[in-house]
């Protein structure tokens, strides 16, 4: 497999404009009584007169029942894509740096008429959207909390073993508890050698949220809040890979085009965020020294040993290209690391889009007026000593803020711009953005005919002699002064190196076909039968007496979950 490629040229800062792409506009000021007011009126009746009652009247009097991007497709003018950016909180700036360099319309407060782009900063969770694009998947929050994807994951694990080894050893608290402490005793028997360390992560916690190191099972805090919020205890990696001795994770953006078909892009670069204070292997001494396990930059920036950096290669938040190059001069195969991050990432998708689809189907159903989706997620990854890339978790809501807070006097802070986030996560959305752009295939059809419009031109021209000296210009296009995409395409592209995982997607496939998906229903033991029957899973070694049961075993699973499906997230470093 072929490496995700080098990465993205810096964006050039975009240009300061008088009045920005999609302020409100201001008012005409309006000509007071009296002769210039006279001699206002007459000009508007004289142009009125001589544009006449034809479109191009209209068009001149900004008039008629035509909206100012269908009177610009009629004029030859490129209508701009419409972006509703009222709820796009923490990811408003880099947002509009990226609609200004794309030159598209924002609407900051939404806006009467449909647009066809609609930027969420939490979730999906408007039921009037009946059109256009949303950057958010129904039930995407849900999945990627921390039980749901060791589910998941865990369930491909069962499968597929070898394949989804990039994921640590997970229990379920406090359903699993009893399972866990058995596991580790026996684990321990076998390998009195193996002297482990275990990190506690509550479900839906964010921000390093409630995360703790233990050495031993019994020192599970399963009192209190473990009851109502569950938690996954997963077994922590000792050996991560230093620099310049600090421990360190990667976030990786990932851009989730869409479900049916999948497709999936990766962004060339990304971040890599540093502890503040030099790793040591857990010990019963330093287990609580949060600045030393735990990579959260939302932790780490209260240490007096972080360090804010304009330079991508310094500091306690840095680009990931600046690793990998920094790896490749030691002799490291870049390439191979790369080609296990792009696997890792499909992977992980695959185990995710069986209830992705469940979820999308059941809030927007086929056949009914809905928007289309997509997501940026955000997935962080810790490269052990040996290279091996690891999952630690994956984000529905990754910050994409490109300032930070400095502290200017004992408690007087004040946003300064990051211009390693500005780097990375502007290319990210504005290449999103491009990616989604509802006009493209349009322009693709101009574009084309403009083409053998020139070719036709030329070949009369060739033929009339070189009297005729008329040029055609083809180069300029809309994203001719745009850098090239910082995002890469992996699947459909490494399709065929994946589909065998897709088992468990072909199952949800043939549950929505067979069965239906309605969001109000439970599927009872009547409805569990149909399915079985309709997808011909029933036979002489499986009755009906065996489905009865698996039924009620999933179901008694389903309900130990205690998952709140309420569509809620924080903003996630």
């Amino acid at each position: 497999m072929e490496p995700a490629g080098a990465p993205p040229p810096s964006c050039a800062p975009a240009r300061e404009a008088e009045e920005p792409p999609g302020s409100p506009a201001l008012p005409a000021e309006r000509p007071r009584d009296g002769e210039p007011a006279r001699k206002a009126r007459e000009e508007a009746a004289s142009a009125e007169r001589s544009h006449g009652r034809g479109p191009a009247g209209r068009a001149a009097r900004g008039g008629g029942r035509h909206g100012p991007e269908e009177r610009g497709a009629r004029t030859g003018r490129r209508p701009r894509v419409t972006v509703d950016s009222s709820k796009a909180k923490t990811s408003l700036e880099a947002l509009k740096i990226s609609l200004r360099q794309l030159r598209w319309r924002e609407f900051p407060f939404g806006r009467r008429l449909p647009c066809d782009i609609y930027w969420h900063g939490v979730s999906f969770h408007d039921s009037y959207i009946f059109s256009g694009q949303v950057n958010k998947f129904p039930g995407m929050t849900e999945m990627v909390r921390k039980v749901t994807l060791s589910r998941a994951v865990r369930t491909m694990q069962d499968l597929f073993p070898v394949e989804y080894n990039f994921y640590p050893r997970s229990w379920i608290l406090p359903e699993e508890f009893p399972l866990f402490v058995t596991e580790v005793r026996m684990m321990k028997e076998s390998d009195p050698s193996w002297k482990p360390t275990f990190i506690v992560k509550p479900d839906g916690g964010c921000q390093g949220d409630g995360i703790y190191l233990i050495k031993d099972p019994n020192d599970v805090r399963l009192a209190g809040s473990l009851q109502s919020r569950p938690a996954v205890v997963q077994e922590y990696i000792c050996k991560p890979l230093l620099v310049d001795k600090l421990k360190f994770d990667i976030r990786l953006y990932v851009l989730l085009k869409s479900l049916e078909p999948l497709e999936i892009y990766i962004a060339k670069d990304g971040l890599s965020r540093f502890c503040t204070e030099p790793y040591q292997e857990p010990t019963l001494k330093n287990l609580h020294q949060v600045f030393m396990h735990l990579t959260n930059y939302s932790l780490n920036i209260h240490s007096g040993n972080f360090i804010h950096s304009d330079n991508a290669n310094t500091g306690s938040k840095r680009t990931f290209s600046s690793i990998l190059c920094r790896l490749s001069s030691r002799g490291a195969d870049v390439k191979k690391v790369w080609s296990d991050i792009i696997s890792l990432v499909i992977k992980t998708i695959i185990a995710l889009t069986p209830e992705l689809k469940v979820y999308y189907q059941s809030d927007i159903p086929a056949g009914k007026p809905g928007p289309t989706c997509f997501q940026i997620l955000g997935f962080d990854i810790l490269l052990m000593k040996n290279l091996k890339p690891m999952l630690l978790e994956v984000n529905a809501n990754p910050s994409m803020r490109i300032e930070h807070e400095q502290e200017l006097s004992p408690g007087v802070f004040e946003n300064v711009p990051s211009p390693v986030d500005e780097e990375v996560k502007v290319a990210v959305i504005r290449d999103t953005l491009r990616l989604v752009d509802p006009q493209k295939k349009k322009r693709k059809d101009i574009q084309s005919q403009t083409s053998e419009h020139v070719s036709e031109t030329k070949e009369d021209l060739l033929d009339a002699g070189p009297a005729g000296g008329l040029e055609y210009d083809t180069s300029k296009t809309p994203e001719a002064g745009l850098p090239s995409l910082c995002l890469k395409q992996v699947f459909p592209k490494y399709a065929k190196q994946f589909n065998y995982l897709r088992l468990v997607d072909r199952v949800a496939a043939l549950f929505i076909r067979f069965l239906g998906v309605k969001g109000t229903t439970k599927l009872g033991p009547t409805g569990f039968r149909t399915f079985i029957r309709n997808c011909k899973l029933s036979n002489s070694n499986f009755s009906m007496a065996a489905v009865d049961i698996l039924y009620i075993d999933i179901t008694r699973r389903w309900n130990s979950m205690g998952i709140d499906h309420k569509e809620s997230g924080g903003i996630t470093d």
